[in-house]
């Protein structure tokens, strides 16, 4: 699979597309352009990843299947994306992770599935159950419920985890949360920060004006949580 990276030095940035987005699209949506000072300075080094969403999420397969395949994916990412970016830079040994739309919720979701390899997540204009369903954004599985599914949708599993080591270890990310105030998924966003204070796992929620589900609103969140 293809990726860009930007920069050789600073804190790595594994950024994860929008929904069905190639790993191109950051960059020609100027999100890039917008961080530019930061990657020329030294301070963040981007990885832009491409998506198998077409074959997961809104592929015309049974739910069951998009789930797997997206955990093919999950392991494409923990078994070379992760490898790549510590070869690449060596000097940092946390990782940030991060996503607007669909992207956000790849970012998060890996992030508490396996928090010790990473230092840092941010999520901007996501939802975190993808069988939830609201104005233009359908339930991704269908109706259709299983395990998987289950362990894959963060504000689904975070509210009855349990696992007192892998929380501890989700406590020490630093998490940003970014979504406007009428998105179609604002309270999906309020939930989960919900859930998150009742673990006791610190975090922030900016809610922004209006939908702020665009690449120009992107363009200022990178600026402020990158």
């Amino acid at each position: 699979m293809e990726l860009l990276v930007f920069g050789d030095a600073g804190e790595p940035v594994l950024f994860f597309p929008t929904r069905t987005a190639r790993f191109y699209d950051y960059e020609d949506w100027r999100i890039i352009e917008a961080i530019r000072y930061k990657i020329e300075a030294g301070f963040i080094q981007v990885f832009c990843v491409d998506s198998v969403d077409s074959e997961s999420f809104y592929a015309s397969i049974h739910p069951a299947e998009k789930i797997k395949r997206h955990l093919q994916y999950e392991q494409y990412i923990l078994q070379e994306v992760l490898p790549l970016i510590r070869y690449s830079n060596p000097q940092h040994t946390g990782i940030a992770t991060a996503g607007c739309s669909l992207g956000g919720y790849h970012a998060l979701n890996i992030a508490f599935r396996h928090p010790w390899l990473f230092s840092k997540v941010t999520g901007m204009s996501s939802r975190y159950d993808l069988t939830l369903s609201a104005d233009k954004f359908p339930d991704l599985l269908n109706g259709y419920f299983d395990e998987n599914i289950y362990y894959n949708m963060p504000s689904m599993y975070m509210p009855n985890l349990t696992n007192s080591l892998l929380l501890e270890q989700i406590r020490r990310l630093k998490i940003e949360l970014a979504v406007g105030k009428e998105d179609p998924f604002y309270e999906n966003n309020q939930r989960l920060s919900d859930s998150l204070y009742e673990k006791n796992i610190p975090h922030h929620l900016y809610v922004w004006d209006e939908e702020a589900h665009r690449p120009r609103y992107w363009r200022r969140m990178v600026q402020w949580y990158l």
